[in-house]
């Protein structure tokens, strides 16, 4: 796929919930080795089109592109099977299981062999260090692999799931608040475990409040108000004020 065409979009994107219009008309697109923030105040739609994306719920009109080609992202599982993975504010952990266990739920590599009534051996020690490996190329560490990560900072969980959702090669990772009520510290983790999924050409949506962040780490913004688009800046160009106003309106 050439660079400077879109991995992932969406075209005349429009949702309703009863008498709601969610989104109206919404077009985006994102591309490889960009960070996209997507941006508004709440009930703007930022998080229907991300849960359009990702299979959540299904545009009642227009269409989603991926690579180019029209699919049909009936659900998250097809979402994910065609490479979007997402990271949600409440991370979707099992707070009893530890990195490893988390990374591989629904996905678990079994050993060969026959066992009775469909059960199966897990291969333990390839998904730990397949983790490991993961971990390490994001640069991500953690005092305790063994640790159930409900033992784990905020930080440290946020960094377990958005690394889970890179261990399986997802072109697409969209992630959802992802700094939300982390320390100023921790909150740096996440910052550059976002810029070195930028770095390996993942494309990464953000959904943000935190502007200083945006500024950061956004090659482009997307900003969304009562279910439309209404302008798309590049946060090297414009200045936080010049966002914020285009965000509440200002610019009307």
């Amino acid at each position: 796929m050439n660079a400077r065409n879109p991995v992932l979009a969406v075209r005349g994107g429009t949702k309703r919930f009863g008498g709601v219009l969610a989104l109206d008309d919404v077009d985006v697109a994102v591309y490889v080795g960009e960070v996209l923030a997507i941006l508004g105040d709440n009930g703007a739609g930022k998080s229907t089109l991300i849960q359009c994306m990702s299979g959540v719920h299904q545009l009642d009109s227009g269409v989603i592109e991926f690579e180019g080609d029209p699919v049909d992202l009936h659900s998250p599982a097809a979402a994910r099977a065609m490479g979007i993975e997402t990271v949600y504010q409440d991370l979707a952990l099992f707070d009893n299981l530890s990195p490893s266990a988390n990374f591989y739920a629904g996905r678990e590599i079994a050993r060969p062999g026959w066992l009775p009534l469909g059960m199966r051996l897990l291969h333990r020690k390839s998904m730990a260090q397949t983790t490991m490996d993961v971990l390490n190329r994001l640069q991500v560490t953690l005092p305790d692999l063994d640790a159930p990560v409900g033992l784990m900072s905020g930080g440290q969980r946020q960094a377990v799931a958005v690394a889970r959702v890179t261990a399986f090669n997802a072109p697409v990772v969209i992630l959802d608040e992802p700094t939300a009520a982390l320390g100023v510290r921790e909150a740096r983790r996440v910052l550059d475990l976002i810029h070195r999924l930028r770095d390996e050409g993942k494309a990464v949506v953000v959904i943000s409040h935190a502007m200083d962040h945006v500024m950061e780490i956004a090659d482009r913004a997307m900003v969304m108000r009562r279910g439309r688009k209404v302008g798309e800046v590049f946060p090297t160009d414009s200045s936080r004020d010049e966002i914020v106003s285009l965000i509440v309106g200002g610019d009307s």
